[in-house]
């Protein structure tokens, strides 16, 4: 099953929580270079993540987001099982 954009960010934000190179966010979030970069753009332009050198971290905001994000997913997750 293909992940959602949703997923990814959450993924890429976890991995930036302690701070994490473009190599490492590769990696860990399993994407490729060139995706990589569009969401480490995306996540920067919204000020989620911040870049520090070669290193990215993510900021309050981005803290927030996940944790909320985290929170409805939970929410949603509860509400659908059968």
């Amino acid at each position: 099953m293909r992940r959602s954009k949703t997923d990814i960010v959450l993924d890429i934000l976890n991995i930036c929580s302690c701070g994490a190179t473009k190599t490492r966010i590769v990696y860990g979030a399993n994407l490729n270079s060139r995706i990589a970069k569009r969401y480490i753009d995306e996540l920067k332009e919204k000020d989620l993540i911040v870049q520090e050198n070669n290193i990215f971290i993510m900021t309050e905001d981005g803290k927030r987001y996940r944790d909320k994000t985290k929170e409805l997913m939970s929410i949603w997750d509860q509400r659908i099982k059968v």
